[in-house]
């Protein structure tokens, strides 16, 4: 970003309007939520349309088997609504079941990984409880992308490219889902996926003869995905596929009909910490969304105003204070209905004035959590991740395959709001092209985040049967002085809370509008472990875009980061709306060359 006459200078104009705004990570997913908008439908309608659409526009991305985490603030409520789209780990699925292997990590890709899919119940809830439009309406748009074909960006011919000799060789189904006579798709080339759109047609098809009403076809298609047709090819391909997984070995996967039969998505209060004059709402510490609250916390009582935005005081202590706020992540952060996760005590006053202490002059390369209650089963583990420091962070991100497929999957993000004040956020992931193969009859791959547990015992995301994996998928949801204002996101793993965190802050204490805020020149830690395998951390490593000012990059490397210099345009894919006494504005980041905000 530069500056001509003291007016910041963005890509995009920050949109503005009265009747409604849409962002979200792809140009067609953003139309199709502002189509829904046009014709009558809510907020919540349109980021269902758009969820589902997200799915075949950006299948390297996220996928039908994923997860849908999200936020739904309905005009008029004192706090936003929680629909946990993240499913949990197989019955099968123990410390002792992979130790047997031979494994000491979850492998990132295969069937192993596989937890019960979320996404598709996280959105008939959100469409069910939230939504005015018919299950038929709310597919439409995905089945017609499915059969008719997207444009194949970039990024999906690149990773198309890496996975070809996989899907050649082991996973057919991919291939001829996927690839073209088994080569990558070229930018520009239509991809279909009529398979998908069959099963998404048979879904509505036997929602159609069910039931009569709107509501019971939607639990007719909850019925059809969790307990009919769809958990039963799931359950087949599980006992009778030997695939090789991110390790190189051939294993089936764990994950049953039965655990899928069990599940549902729910409803559930978000967690929040106050910043300035800001509410601001995370899930829960099933995610790492609350190291967002921990961040905001320890930086309250900084003058942060008086501080440059891209300054090396600035950049230093949002630094310093995301390495303590990640690894009490790390220390203290699982399924909170089979571990006690101290939430209030990590968000006290008490607690980050004696944290905040931590925070020196120089860039820490210690991993410093609070005091530990399992404090035996925290110095093994930390132990293990010091022997992994020197492991290459080729799976830092969203995530990567490692030898099997060298190619990382990633995230979508959206946000909504309505001309009633409807608002909602969404970050669905999970179940990329390249992260396990293609279920021939269903036209779609399950995903891998059970590699986010630990193989280890004792610790709070430790692997159990039934347990959330701490994933790194998080949105936010801000109120200003008691009325809600904001909904923002971005894909990213790890660094989706450190992205998250920069916008907000050049927001709301920057003075930066949205567009501004988010095209500014953003920075990611990695000092701490990644989520995804091989689960390895680089102590006390800034990666920071090209635009940085070379005077904050240089400071930077006097206190003590090791500084690397990444591509102008690489970090994020952020996307951001507010409202304020009914006048809307959105963002969309030009990272990515895809994102896109619309609105009027």
């Amino acid at each position: 970003m530069t500056a001509v006459n003291n007016t910041p200078f963005t890509t995009r104009p920050e949109i503005e309007g009265t009747f409604g705004v849409v962002s979200t990570t792809h140009w067609i997913a953003t139309s199709v939520a502002m189509g829904v908008l046009e014709r009558g439908g809510n907020a919540f309608d349109a980021a269902v349309t758009a969820g589902f659409t997200l799915q075949v526009v950006e299948p390297h991305l996220n996928g039908p088997a994923g997860e849908a985490p999200i936020m739904a603030m309905p005009a008029g409520c004192a706090t936003p609504d929680v629909i946990c789209g993240q499913g949990v780990a197989p019955g099968a699925a123990t410390i002792e079941r992979f130790n047997a292997l031979g494994l000491d990590l979850i492998p990132g890709t295969g069937l192993l990984a596989a937890c019960v899919p979320g996404s598709f119940d996280a959105w008939m809830i959100l469409l069910r409880d939230y939504g005015t439009i018919d299950l038929r309406e709310a597919l439409e748009p995905a089945i017609y992308y499915a059969t008719e074909g997207v444009p194949v960006l970039p990024r999906i011919s690149a990773t198309l490219q890496s996975v070809s000799g996989i899907f050649n060789s082991h996973w057919k189904a991919s291939a001829a889902t996927y690839l073209a006579d088994g080569k990558a798709h070229q930018p520009g080339d239509l991809l279909r996926n009529p398979k998908l759109a069959e099963t998404y047609l048979r879904i509505v098809r036997e929602s159609d003869r069910a039931a009569s009403d709107r509501g019971a076809r939607i639990e007719a298609a909850r019925n059809s995905w969790y307990r009919g047709f769809v958990a039963e090819e799931i359950d087949l391909f599980c006992r009778r596929t030997d695939i090789p997984d991110g390790d190189g070995n051939p294993h089936m996967g764990l994950l049953t009909g039965e655990d899928m039969a069990q599940w549902q998505a729910h409803r559930e209060a978000p967690v929040s910490g106050m910043f300035r004059d800001y509410e601001v709402f995370k899930f829960g510490p099933w995610s790492q969304g609350p190291v967002m609250l921990q961040q905001l916390a320890l930086l309250e009582s900084y003058p942060l105003e008086e501080l440059d935005p891209l300054g090396p005081d600035f950049v230093h202590l949002v630094t310093e204070c995301a390495k303590l706020a990640f690894a009490d992540r790390e220390a203290f952060y699982g399924d909170p209905d089979h571990v006690d996760v101290p939430m209030e005590r990590l968000l006290s006053e008490a607690y980050n004035a004696d944290r905040r202490a931590l925070v020196g002059t120089q860039a820490s390369y210690d991993l410093r959590p609070g005091a530990v209650e399992n404090d035996a089963a925290w110095r093994l583990h930390a132990a293990a991740l010091a022997a992994r420091e020197d492991m290459t962070a080729a799976g830092a991100g969203e995530p990567t395959a490692g030898d099997i497929v060298a190619e990382r999957g990633d995230t979508v993000h959206l946000d909504i709001i309505d001309r009633h004040g409807n608002m909602v956020s969404a970050t669905p992931s999970g179940g990329w092209l390249q992260s396990s193969p293609v279920i021939p009859s269903l036209g779609f791959p399950l995903g891998t985040r059970a590699q986010m547990f630990w193989l280890e015992r004792g610790l709070p995301s430790s692997l159990a049967p039934g347990k959330r994996p701490r994933t790194t998928l998080s949105t936010s949801v801000a109120f200003r002085q008691g009325k809600p204002y904001m909904a923002w996101g971005t894909p990213g793993g790890d660094q989706q809370d450190q992205w998250s965190t920069q916008l907000f802050l050049r927001h709301v204490v920057g003075g930066m509008n949205l567009q501004e805020a988010l095209e500014a020149p953003n920075w990611h830690s990695e000092h701490f472990p990644t989520s995804f395998w091989p689960r390895a951390g680089r102590p006390g490593a800034i990666v920071v875009e090209e635009r940085m000012p070379e005077t904050t990059i240089a400071e930077l490397r006097a206190r003590g980061h090791a500084v690397e210099v990444g591509p102008p345009w690489s970090e994020g894919r952020l996307c951001a709306v507010s409202q304020v006494d009914g006048r809307f504005r959105a963002a969309a980041d030009p990272r990515s060359m895809q994102g896109y905000a619309v609105g009027r």
